[in-house]
């Protein structure tokens, strides 16, 4: 591919009145990217193009407080909208590329071919000013992604541990799936708390819905019940599953001096309803 440069004294005014030739340059560079320039403008209103030139800008004009900037901004970006990192990587080094190949044109055009001393200090300004866009970037992407897993997660197990009241003194709590260290924490918070602003004197915890518990767990639960108990309140426990007895038995841990044990949720339901109403 040919291109025709306009000449410029400013090596910020040669990309700038060379768009359409950068733009072409850095399209021929990063293939995969180039498919998809449309959808990612639609996807995350990212204009991929008018960003590289803004990139290319900052690094050549050594504006380091802006370049981290951006890249701060970038990396929020693309995790927002869960854009293909892949895709980043992959042109930002077309970015590298491109930008080299207008330093050279630049230089060929001006006859500013200087010796080797001077290159290489202009290699590494160049190259580090990308490599620090391209490791903000990451850092932010990470970031903003850790954050919101951890804050999906606070909702999804905040939803799957409801205090459900039954009257003024009964309540039932049915934990549901897969119980880790972080959803244990969470049930003990929720629970000790729940005990304490809804004034319950009987608390019945349902554990037919969980598909499994390690130990670490189990022994985390047994401390839960304790603080029950010193709350003045009594735990009953529920849907006790066979696999879940037989761990315990084995690791010989067991509830009974911290908690009633009854059958289902159903008929222990059935049971309270019926004392209310007497």
């Amino acid at each position: 591919m040919k291109f025709i440069y306009n000449q410029r004294e400013k090596m910020t005014d040669f990309i700038r009145d060379n768009k359409q030739n950068f733009q072409d340059k850095l399209l021929s560079e990063a293939v995969n990217v180039a498919t998809k320039i449309n959808d990612i403008l639609e996807k995350g209103n990212i204009d991929l193009l008018r960003n590289a030139q803004k990139l290319a800008l900052y690094v050549v004009e050594q504006k380091e407080e802006q370049l981290v900037a951006f890249a701060q901004q970038e990396g929020i970006a693309w995790a927002e909208h869960s854009l293909t990192l892949a895709f980043k990587l992959e042109w930002v080094q077309a970015i590298r590329r491109t930008l080299w190949h207008f330093l050279y044109q630049y230089d060929r055009i001006n006859n500013h071919f200087n010796d080797r001393e001077e290159f290489y200090a202009l290699e590494k300004r160049i190259n580090d000013r990308i490599d620090q866009f391209l490791n903000t970037f990451l850092i932010s992407y990470s970031k903003y992604k850790d954050e919101l897993i951890a804050s999906q997660r606070a909702l999804v197990e905040n939803l799957s541990v409801p205090i459900i009241p039954l009257s003024q003194a009964v309540a039932v709590i049915p934990l549901i799936g897969m119980i880790d260290i972080h959803c244990i924490q969470t049930i003990e918070e929720k629970v000790l708390i729940g005990i304490s602003d809804l004034k319950i004197e009987t608390l019945i915890i349902d554990l037919s819905g969980i598909a499994n518990m390690e130990m670490y767990v189990v022994d985390h639960f047994q401390k839960i019940l304790t603080g029950i108990s010193i709350m003045g309140c009594k735990a009953i426990i529920t849907g006790l599953r066979a696999d879940l007895v037989q761990t315990m038995i084995h690791s010989g841990i067991s509830f009974e001096d911290k908690a009633e044990a009854k059958g289902t949720l159903q008929q222990t339901l059935k049971e309270y309803l019926v004392q209310n109403r007497l």
